[in-house]
């Protein structure tokens, strides 16, 4: 079992930062690939970030490419998603989860463990 708690959220103004963490306890995480995924308003969860298990590989949803980065540091078994230049368009739930798979997942059924989310809001 893994637990995943995130936080960081928050409401900001259009172009400044956030950057979310998501905690992990229980079994190995240093083993798990780790994604992002967001869910807005009225739309379905969409992929945001993946990270492999060493974060050695990544991938991104091109609506965020430039502007975000996933990155892990295993030893404080901890994920994070560093958000810059926010738009109104970002203002979601973002959760992380965690997948056995261990390389660069983007299909959140492939992901074993979750998140409970955690509020972005973005003001134009």
């Amino acid at each position: 079992q893994v637990q995943l708690v995130e936080s960081g959220g928050g409401l900001v103004q259009t172009g400044d930062s956030l950057r979310l963490s998501c905690s992990a306890s229980g079994r190995s995480f240093s083993t798990y690939a780790v994604g992002w995924f967001r869910q807005a308003p009225g739309k379905e969860r969409e992929f945001v970030a993946a990270l492999s298990y060493s974060g050695s590989f990544s991938r991104y949803t091109d609506s965020v490419k430039g502007r975000f980065t996933a990155s892990r540091d295993n030893a404080e078994n901890t994920a994070y998603l560093q958000m810059n230049s926010l738009s109104a368009e970002d203002t979601a739930v973002y959760y992380c989860a965690a997948s056995g798979v261990g390389y660069v997942v983007i299909n959140d059924y492939e992901y074993d463990y979750w998140g409970q989310g955690t509020q972005v809001t973005v003001s134009s």
